[in-house]
């Protein structure tokens, strides 16, 4: 699929995407479409580090909360979504900025969604009632290469390979092989940053949503139906805190828990990025002003 003139700036979580694509909206009178699997849903803010309203204001998001926890949301309907989003940005003479941190958005933006069968809500609710050590033997049967690859702690993952693999009697693997037929087209950006810096704002924006009030958001959120919902409850920090607010650790271990687990994340977003997509990387080193990051990758999208 063709994005000729878009602009996309991918990273890996708290390396300072979303004040970059805000500057370089701004500066190139642009919009944002939001890649991310879990700001689409309402009342997820604190826990995803959503852009806040001002931020908003600033520049129009598009993909932001559009969704109530009881829906579902998988790759082909972001693409859908955000394709309508890009032509009507377009329309209006302006420029597509995607921005987040869903490389299986991305992957699918580059290059399509392969011949993947679309999800089974009957087989999904089947393979969700099994314990994660029996999906993963399967998928160790059935599929080693993707076994080898798919975070294995991620039930939501691990559920989609086997759904596919049941489906269409392939390798998941084999499937996303055929990704790539299709040139990858637009401008194309990845923010880096040394890991000492990296897990450093990791630390901080974690600190940051537990004085915001992360606790409670997710207290509200479990009244709305979040435990219902398996795609949303595998955003980072709600699980551990509904772990919390369980009873199963305090919540000086809760902030510590969560911020290992945001930084292992953001090591597969980076390793993920690198192997499949062709990003330009940007080095943003620490205390950098990020407008002057801005001003790089617009000179470099104008190329």
């Amino acid at each position: 699929m063709s994005h000729e003139n878009a602009i996309f700036l991918a990273g890996p979580t708290a390396s300072g995407k979303s004040e970059v694509a805000l500057i370089l909206a701004e500066k190139l009178n642009g919009e944002i479409i939001t890649v991310d699997s879990m700001q689409v849903y309402r009342g997820l803010d604190i826990g995803t580090a959503k852009p806040a309203k001002e931020e908003q204001f600033r520049v129009r998001h598009h993909l932001l909360d559009i969704l109530d926890l009881n829906e579902s949301f998988d790759a082909a309907r972001f693409i859908d979504l955000a394709l309508n989003a890009e032509a009507d940005i377009f329309s209006r003479g302006k420029i597509p900025i995607y921005c987040g941190g869903t490389g299986l958005y991305f992957k699918a933006l580059a290059s399509g969604l392969g011949e993947a069968p679309p999800r089974d809500d009957n087989l999904r609710v089947a393979l969700e009632q099994l314990p994660l050590a029996e999906l993963q033997a399967e998928l160790k049967r059935a599929d080693p290469a993707t076994y080898a690859r798919i975070d294995l702690e991620n039930p939501r993952r691990v559920i989609r390979a086997l759904e596919v693999i049941r489906i269409s009697g392939r390798p998941f693997s084999e499937l996303r092989a055929e990704w790539g037929a299709e040139p990858q087209t637009g401008a194309w950006f990845g923010l880096e940053r040394d890991r000492a810096d990296l897990k450093n704002r990791i630390n901080v924006r974690v600190n940051q949503m537990f004085v915001r009030g992360l606790v409670e958001e997710t207290r509200q959120l479990l009244t709305a139906g979040l435990k219902g919902n398996p795609t949303a409850m595998q955003a980072l920090g709600y699980r551990q805190v509904v772990e919390h607010l369980e009873g199963l650790r305090d919540l000086a271990e809760t902030i510590d828990l969560v911020k290992i687990k945001t930084r292992q994340f953001a090591k597969r977003q980076i390793t993920w990025f690198k192997r499949q997509l062709n990003l330009r990387w940007i080095k943003v080193s620490p205390g950098k002003d990020l407008a002057e990051v801005a001003e790089l990758i617009a000179k470099h999208a104008s190329d």
